[in-house]
Order: structure tokens, then sequence, then C-alpha cells
């Protein structure tokens, strides 16, 4: 008879072990969903800044990399509208990498380094905001 009573211990056991697995799942589940609310807040609020190297232009992006203020200084006008245009499109690039930089900080340091979705939302950012096209003489 024996037999019988330690099988039962050994099946309380592996229940309790079985119930422990799952508070801590849904702990490690319920910490992540703090997380990604607490980085969501946070990235909702980046900006990324950049200024063409003769500083004549400044441009902040929001977080969805959305032009939100550019400024020309009076000196611009001395520069063609070719020239002109080009210098908006390569320090809005600038302030796009700028915006992704802060943005890998703020998920590190939020995440930490061992969540995958971190990575993840670093890529998606970097095709929507097309990083990928080198780097540029604008000052971050």
């Amino acid at each position: 008879m024996s037999l019988g009573r330690v099988d039962v211990w050994a099946d309380e056991a592996a229940l309790d072990a079985a119930g422990r697995r799952i508070d801590e799942w849904e702990s490690s589940l319920a910490e992540r969903a703090t997380r990604a609310k607490a980085l969501s807040a946070q990235l909702q609020t980046l900006t990324g800044n950049a200024t063409s190297p003769d500083r004549t232009v400044e441009v902040t992006v929001d977080s969805s990399g959305l032009l939100t203020d550019l400024r020309l200084d009076e000196r611009i006008r001395q520069h063609s509208a070719a020239q002109t245009a080009r210098q908006i499109m390569h320090t809005a690039r600038a302030a796009h990498a700028d915006l992704l930089k802060r943005l890998t900080e703020t998920t590190a340091d939020t995440l930490g380094d061992g969540d995958p979705s971190g990575p993840a939302l670093i890529d998606s950012y970097q095709r929507r905001l097309g990083s990928n096209e080198g780097p540029t003489d604008a000052q971050r």
C-alpha cells in the first residue's frame, strides 16, 4: 500500500510544479505587457532632429517619421531651389536616422536585450523610415 501513497505524492509534486510553471508564465506575460505599454508611451513622445552641415536647414520629425518642424536660415536664399531641396531631403533623412537611434536606445532600455519583440519593432521602423539609404552629411 505504500507504493500507492508514493504515486499520490509524485502526482501532487508534478501538479505543484506545473502550477508554479503556469504562475511563472502568467507573471512573465504580465511583465512583458507592462513593459510593452511603457515602451509604447515612450515611443509616442520621441522625435528625431538634424541640422545641415552649413546650419541653414533644421528638421524635426515625430515618432512616425513625419515632418513636424522645418527651419530655414535666411542664408538659404543664396542657394538654388534644387540645392535647398536636396539639403532638406538629406537633413530629413538624418532626422529619421536620429529618430531610429533614439527608438533603438529606448527599446533596449525598456525591453532589455532578451525580448524578441525589440528587434522586430526596430526592423519595422527601419523599413518604414527607409534608413538603408546610406549616411548623410547632416548632423544629428
